[in-house]
């Protein structure tokens, strides 16, 4: 008769033979139709998307407002967070390739029922006695199909698309503070022009009204200039009320109490970087989003095999080890040992569709998470195509603004010059103030939608920076075992380590 622990010792080696087998799918990387390049894209600048853009710009005051929103913004711990859960995910799932194993300790003191007892007992026998056990249990299911291994493989894909979350979170906020930032300083400079119109306006109603006085003008004339006075005071109301809006949204992404925001250069003395967005199949790598939509794809695709497994056979190995007695002093004797070895066995017979219910819902996900993942790709491509764009346009705008700003200063000399020279009325020298007042106001929104374009241009391009501006954040990312943080930028191979 065979030796059973030779028995089981054969059936584990066959069993961790056969363990190489895993139903399912594996991943493979679809194909997707990318771009060969960008329709505008300016092949004479220079690429720094790999740096931290936003020093670029040259303002001290900006570079500090973004390093304490990577400080303390609550979206990043928030993302910081999720990343641990799913890592303790992750690591749940892979502990149940190993044997688990457990203690029990163990201490009764019964009455025997008199039902069990087939006569009159003597006298002085005690019906009560002790039951003392110590014990060690193992159980450990063998992985033959893979389905462990399968849901490991997707719990370590969760994970990593949980780190590109949380990068793509940092992508965000950055460039949410530098576009806030843009903004407060496009407030400032029309409110800036609005006071200073409104002042010298001021002064020309003040000068008017000592020529009303004198007889020289109109009532109607100085109605004209009042009234031109009364728009530009009138302009400035709504521009302090969203500069305070915009401090307090600014103040949000810092993790800080709504406030005041410190400023650093005007607007006018920002300077502007350039940026080459590469080639569109660098996007697959560099941008967050994408990884994430891949990460999911690569779990939803071995949820596939993990489902499939369940129409086999679920075999675990059990086993205990102890001792058992009734006094203390006899537990680790020799006849108070004991010992059980096993093998469970459980097959699905009739499930009436539940299991071919959970395969067909995997199937179900991992198409969607590939179409998710062939949009994501399609609205990256768009993204910065949009930003390349309004880059290029804005400054084309811009350009074409400073020479009607020129022009109309210009204009509004002559104006003033002949009209104090009695060639031309007055209404002409506020018609030339009125079209100054706007161009200048719009003049101010163009030269902030260049650098917000800009800004949004690195959002949509993604980077190694990101990783760089990770590091600047005190809640650091837990390194994530099996795979170099640093190398995600590559594609996953996301099968566990148990595999190789």
């Amino acid at each position: 008769m065979p030796n059973p622990v030779t028995s089981y010792a054969l059936f584990l080696l066959l069993a961790l033979a056969l363990g190489g087998c895993m139903f399912g799918p594996d991943y493979r990387r679809p194909e997707v139709d990318v771009m060969k390049t960008y329709r505008f894209d300016d092949s004479t600048t220079r690429d720094i998307a790999d740096t931290l853009w936003w020093e670029q710009f040259r303002d001290p005051v900006m570079n500090d407002l973004i390093g304490i929103a990577l400080a303390e913004n609550k979206d990043i711990r928030v993302a910081a967070a999720r990343l641990e859960e799913f890592l303790g995910r992750y690591g749940a799932t892979r502990s149940e390739l190993f044997p688990q194993i457990g203690a029990n300790a163990e201490g009764e003191r019964l009455r025997s029922t008199a039902l069990l007892w087939p006569n009159r007992l003597p006298a002085g026998f005690d019906p009560y006695h002790n039951s003392f056990q110590i014990s060690i249990n193992a159980n450990w299911e063998l992985d033959i199909w893979g389905r462990i291994r399968r849901l490991t493989e997707a719990a370590r894909a969760q994970l990593f698309a949980s780190e590109a979350f949380r990068r793509g979170t940092i992508l965000t906020l950055v460039s949410s503070v530098a576009s806030s930032y843009i903004n407060l300083l496009i407030l400032d400079r029309q409110l800036e022009i609005a006071r200073v119109t409104a002042a010298s306006r001021a002064e020309t109603v003040r000068v008017f009204e000592l020529r009303y006085e004198g007889g020289v003008i109109s009532l109607l004339d100085l109605a004209q200039i009042q009234s031109q006075y009364e728009t530009a005071v009138a302009a400035i109301p709504p521009l302090e009320s969203s500069i305070g809006q915009t401090e307090n949204a600014l103040s949000v992404l810092l993790g800080r109490n709504p406030g005041p925001i410190l400023r650093g250069r005007p607007l006018a003395q920002l300077a502007l970087p350039a940026v080459s967005p590469g080639l569109p199949s660098e996007l697959l790598a560099r941008r967050p989003d994408l990884r994430e939509a891949e990460e999911n794809l690569i779990a939803a695709n071995a949820q596939i095999g993990a489902a499939r497994a369940l129409y086999l056979p679920k075999i675990s190995l059990t086993g205990l080890l102890g001792v058992a007695s009734t006094q203390l002093s006899n537990m680790f004797i020799g006849p108070a040992h004991m010992a059980a070895f096993g093998v469970l066995t459980s097959v699905p017979i009739f499930t009436a569709g539940g299991i071919a219910g959970q395969v067909k819902q995997a199937e179900a996900r991992q198409q969607q998470a590939l179409v998710s993942y062939q949009q994501a790709i399609l609205i990256a491509f768009k993204e910065v195509e949009d930003a390349l764009i309004a880059l290029q346009k804005a400054r084309e705008q811009l350009l074409a603004q400073n020479r009607q700003v020129e022009a109309t200063r210009t204009y509004l000399d002559m104006a003033r010059l002949r009209y104090n020279e009695g060639y031309i009325s007055f209404i002409e020298v506020l018609d030339s103030e009125r079209s100054l007042f706007s161009i200048e106001t719009i003049q101010a929104q163009t030269q902030g939608s260049v650098f917000t374009s800009l800004v949004n241009l690195y959002k949509a391009l993604g980077g190694g920076w990101v990783i760089e501006a990770e590091d600047m954040t005190i809640y650091q990312a837990p390194r994530i075992p099996g795979k170099d943080r640093e190398s995600m930028g590559g594609q996953s191979d996301s099968r566990p380590e148990a595999e190789h």
